[in-house]
């Protein structure tokens, strides 16, 4: 990458020189570098215009999802889920991201009791008396992509699988405490993890967060069971998943061998995640999606 000079005009578009725009963040981030941290390069950091259409694109993921909640019930298929996030996409102008994703064959994954993440809908599969279940929604609108996702709890949910839910759920606003420019993603992960072990419960390692916003997925990988003071830098314009998956049994996984996509918990114990979009502000974080 060509060195900009103090006068030449800054690489993030605003039309001002570099001296009055970046070039003090830059020299910021380059210290970090220099004492061999993780730091993101400039095409991970977000515009303010890019900013501005991702929360478009969010707006019709959270639309989607507050549809769910209305109508989600016993007796449901997963497929009937489905064609809701379908059509709903569809009227607003958007794109499911999912459909087709490396073969992926529908327009959203739902993810019930020991499926940790991207059950495939199925018109069979009848929602239940006691079920938990994850609804994952992403989507593309105007070209920028925006992700996340909700559980819902159907009927007389056990109180044990009731706590791990509400669990997952908290797991996200530990994880925002430590969202802020110039902290560390492994901030944010050792505080989910200490705070899923306090509660007796596991942190799936191999399936984590992402960037998300010009694409489906991008760097950098986040984590939720690495260290304070490890992973990413993180400065204003980074934009990402949050979206601990939260075992009650232990963490290991293992997918399905005949679709390749579903997530299954090797114990066979409840999971449950949420999953939020933020972008990384000069003074904290704004939540996308939730």
């Amino acid at each position: 990458m060509k060195k900009l000079g103090r006068n030449d005009h800054c690489w993030c578009g605003s039309g001002r020189k570099y001296k009055s725009c970046h070039m003090a963040f830059d020299e910021k981030i380059e210290r970090y570098a220099l004492q061999r941290h993780i730091v993101p390069g400039h095409d991970i950091i977000k515009s303010p215009e890019q900013i501005e259409g991702i929360r478009q694109s969010s707006k019709l993921n959270i639309a989607i999802l507050d549809e769910i909640e209305r109508r989600i019930h016993i007796g449901m298929s997963t497929e009937e889920i489905d064609w809701i996030v379908s059509d709903m996409t569809k009227q607003m102008g958007g794109v499911s991201a999912t459909l087709g994703y490396e073969g992926y064959p529908k327009s959203v994954c739902t993810s019930i009791n020991e499926v940790v993440c991207h059950g495939i809908p199925d018109p069979a599969r009848l929602l239940q008396d006691g079920d938990i279940i994850n609804v994952d929604v992403s989507t593309i609108y105007n070209g920028y992509f925006s992700d996340s996702s909700r559980m819902f709890m159907l009927g007389d949910v056990p109180p044990e699988t009731r706590k791990l839910v509400q669990v997952a759920r908290e797991c996200i606003d530990v994880g925002l405490e430590q969202v802020k420019p110039w902290n560390f993603l492994g901030d944010m992960a050792q505080a989910i993890n200490d705070y899923a072990q306090a509660n007796g419960y596991s942190i799936v390692r191999e399936i984590g967060g992402h960037g998300v916003g010009l694409e489906f997925h991008e760097e950098p990988f986040v984590s939720y069971v690495t260290s304070r003071g490890t992973e990413m830098l993180m400065v204003p314009g980074m934009v990402f998943t949050i979206e601990p998956m939260v075992n009650m049994g232990k963490a290991d996984i293992y997918i399905d061998d005949e679709d390749g996509w579903t997530v299954y918990t090797e114990d066979g114990k409840p999971s449950a995640q949420w999953e939020v979009t933020v972008a990384v502000t000069d003074d904290g974080y704004e939540i996308l999606t939730y």
